[in-house]
């Protein structure tokens, strides 16, 4: 090592020409100066922010080039994600915007409601408007937080009515519920079979009852069909999705005539469905039955010991074709709207259990499904 004419150290010429090989290898990696132009823009970037730092018009000091870390790396693959889920799925992005997302997910993780003791006094509020799909055939429905299938029809307790003991008047409450399942829930029956199960509840003493019954699934028409009490489908054009139905309700027992229990049940059932050739459309068929049935009392009625009769009935379907007269409920799907008959009667929320049941015979609108 040498020194300079100032008396300083020199540099040998080794060095120096290690020096030179160096900076020529690291040249490319070396800070350049912006262009004007980029210039330009950095600072109208930085004044609309108020960030304009001494001397920011010579351009930026030099900084070290650093590698991407590892969070900007995965926010990355977040982003590609992204994009390709607005590809794919664009109504999930923009469920996101409209914040109906949220409203989804608090939906979903909201309690069960407890049991109907009685019928309600209005009707249950409404959530923000969404389809049905195979995945969540229940999201957007009130019907979300409602019990799933028999689960759904409990009992009240049972204490004597009208001389009759709590016993009896459990037995009737369980026959009921029985009634009620095997009409509206059993598989057999919802893919159109003959409902025996239900049918072997009744009286065979009520001939009347059993004899229009039989009619109805032998012959039906549009006015005497089976579905008046019985939930079903024609499973070469519907399937179900999935295999909860959702119900909600209540039963009472109360005093008809001397020796006579009657039981008073109002439920609602909602079952979604899809075309049996399969595809993503999904409806939700949403069936209302008031029943009265009766356990007589063997000692003042001719009655069979043990079996219900049937002394009143009223149904509402919602999202099915109004006049269709095979025996079967038929959903309406997207594609069957533009082709169905319009609807004269009034709008209805099928999901309002604080309304009677009219019994007319205009077919009439629904204002959420």
């Amino acid at each position: 090592m040498g020194n300079n004419d100032n008396g300083t150290p020199g540099v040998s010429d080794e060095e120096w020409a290690r020096f030179t090989e160096q900076a020529a290898q690291g040249a490319g990696d070396a800070p350049r100066e912006p262009s004007a132009r980029a210039r330009m823009v950095t600072a109208r970037l930085r004044a609309a922010q108020g960030q304009e730092p001494p001397g920011w018009r010579t351009g930026p000091a030099p900084r070290e080039r650093r590698r991407p870390t590892r969070l900007k790396a995965a926010a990355a693959v977040v982003a590609i994600a992204a994009l390709a889920l607005i590809a794919v799925r664009p109504e999930l992005v923009i469920d996101r915007i409209t914040g109906r997302t949220e409203a989804r997910e608090d939906a979903a993780k909201a309690a069960p409601l407890p049991a109907e003791s009685v019928r309600p006094t209005a009707a249950p509020p409404s959530l923000p408007p969404d389809r049905p799909t195979l995945q969540e055939p229940f999201r957007g429905s009130p019907a979300l937080q409602w019990a799933d299938g028999a689960a759904g029809i409990e009992l009240p307790a049972a204490t004597p009515v009208a001389g009759m003991s709590a016993e009896t008047v459990a037995d009737a409450l369980q026959k009921a519920r029985q009634f009620l399942v095997a009409s509206n829930l059993d598989p057999a029956t919802l893919r159109g079979e003959r409902p025996a199960s239900a049918i072997a509840l009744l009286d065979p003493r009520q001939p009347d009852l059993l004899k229009d019954v039989e009619q109805y699934l032998k012959a039906p028409t549009a006015q005497d069909t089976p579905v008046l009490l019985f939930t079903r489908f024609d499973p070469n054009r519907v399937k179900p999705v999935g295999d909860v139905v959702k119900v909600r309700g209540s039963m009472r027992a109360e005093q008809g005539e001397p020796g006579e229990l009657l039981v008073v049940a109002d439920y609602t059932f909602v079952h979604p469905v899809t075309p049996a050739t399969g595809g993503p459309d999904v409806q939700r068929i949403i069936v209302r039955r008031q029943t009265t049935v009766a356990l007589l009392d063997p000692a003042r009625w001719e009655t069979t010991r043990g079996r219900l009769q049937l002394r009143a009935y009223h149904s509402e379907w919602s999202n099915v074709e109004c006049e269709a007269a095979d025996g079967f409920l038929h959903p309406q799907f997207t594609a069957d709207l533009a082709a169905g008959g319009q609807p004269t009667g009034p709008a209805v929320d099928p999901y309002d259990r604080s309304r009677e049941i009219k019994d007319e015979k205009a077919c009439g609108t629904v204002t959420r499904s």
